[in-house]
């Protein structure tokens, strides 16, 4: 058996397993990593038992950010199971939620809240999808309390399919990225000393970003902390409160926390990295950053769903010499800017398409040869559609699209 992102909750589950793994700051709850590993395992029993799921079976995860830790449940109850986790956005309609289920031929779902409703809306255009469970009221834990709680992994090969990530890409249509267990890890699993301090997030556990942090906090020594619903105020109350010393923010997010009226007497002392990421960073608002937070690491990396663990993050000390700039690929990941109609490098300095590479095997769109063709070259370059140039330090920076995405 290879070694799958599940097996660092194991780690983490017989090390410590009395420590707060996740803690959901809205609805005032937590998960130890015991608590993670064991409710996980009963949901795999299910899904092997009841839904019959087997290994490579699609499974979607429709589950609301309100419902926080039961998603953190079912993610990794799906990899025990042998299933392929499709993680949908809690707010599409039934239309497309029909689409993206239909697509990657989903048996079994589970949801909860808004977003059940919206499946269930969707259910008589679902043909394949013969199991659903609820994570409402008490209809979660009384599945589980029936389960069996020994732990449970269904053999799986790096090679297979852990998740099926949907993306607007570069129309609206919704394309699936398919990520493979060797190419889902950020960082590798490791026997790595639990400290107790925290890592602050509010991202969309169904978005790259917010999926990276579901084992990235445990492979660093640290716990999670979730805001469901960004709000400047409630972020500072949580940076107060529980002192974490990391914390996650797109753009949009530093720009609420600096216009908020707490923005320059909050204790924000804790804070010793600030990671930016998921869209281009105004210089301006970089600055403040640094400046308010001159204790802190403030980073703005690159990356995208396709490109996977291929992404670019900025050296430690060199964020305000390079304004604008994304920072360096990190290894071994590749980059080129290239003439977008000929695919030829440009000079160093001049704009041009990005293109990324990383080694080994790439992602690719599920059962859509043709997509994945446009995207990616024969020798594994996934062209962006980013326009961006290369200084002669081989720092990156983006100035623009190529083509039209729509943000969901």
């Amino acid at each position: 058996m290879s070694d799958l992102q599940v097996d660092q909750l194991r780690i983490m589950a017989r090390a410590v397993p009395e420590e707060v793994a996740y803690r959901h700051l809205d609805a005032d709850g937590a998960l130890t990593f015991a608590q993670w590993h064991e409710r996980s395992s009963r949901l795999a029993h299910l899904l092997l038992n009841d839904a019959g799921v087997r290994a490579g079976d699609r499974v979607a995860l429709s589950v609301p950010v309100e419902h926080f830790l039961d998603w953190l449940v079912t993610y990794v109850a799906i990899h025990k199971a042998g299933g392929v986790a499709v993680p949908v956005n809690s707010r599409l309609t039934p239309p497309e939620l029909a689409t993206i289920l239909r697509h990657a031929g989903a048996v079994a779902a589970v949801t909860g809240g808004e977003p059940g409703r919206t499946l269930d809306a969707a259910r008589p255009d679902l043909n394949d999808l013969r199991w659903v469970l609820r994570t409402d009221d008490d209809a979660f834990d009384a599945a589980l309390a029936g389960a069996d709680a020994d732990d449970l992994q269904v053999p799986i090969d790096a090679g297979d399919l852990a998740d099926i990530m949907y993306t607007s890409g570069t129309t609206g249509l919704p394309k699936g990225v398919a990520v493979r267990h060797r190419n889902v890890a950020l960082l590798p699993n490791s026997e790595v000393p639990f400290g107790g301090d925290a890592w602050l997030h509010a991202s969309p556990p169904f978005t790259f970003a917010g999926l990276s942090f579901v084992y990235n906090p445990m492979k660093m020594g640290m716990r999670g902390l979730y805001l469901s619903r960004f709000d400047a105020g409630r972020w500072f109350d949580a940076v107060e409160e529980h002192r974490p010393i990391a914390a996650f923010l797109v753009p949009a997010m530093c720009q609420l926390l600096q216009a908020h009226a707490r923005w320059g007497d909050a204790d924000l002392s804790s804070l010793t990295l600030v990671a930016v990421g998921s869209a281009p960073l105004a210089p301006d608002t970089l600055v403040r950053l640094c400046e308010r937070l001159p204790g802190a690491a403030v980073t703005n990396s690159y990356g995208m769903t396709e490109a996977g663990p291929a992404y670019c993050s900025m050296p430690e000390g060199e964020v305000l010499k390079r304004i604008g700039s994304v920072g360096k690929p990190m290894p071994p990941m590749e980059v080129r800017i290239v003439d977008a109609a000929t695919e030829a490098d440009v000079a160093v300095g001049d704009e041009g398409e990005i293109l990324l590479r990383m080694t080994g095997r790439q992602r690719e769109y599920f059962n859509d040869p043709d997509a994945t063709a446009r995207a990616w070259s024969d020798d594994g370059w996934l062209r962006t559609g980013d326009i961006g140039r290369l200084d002669e330090d081989g720092f990156l920076y983006i100035v623009g699209r190529s083509k039209e995405v729509i943000i969901r």
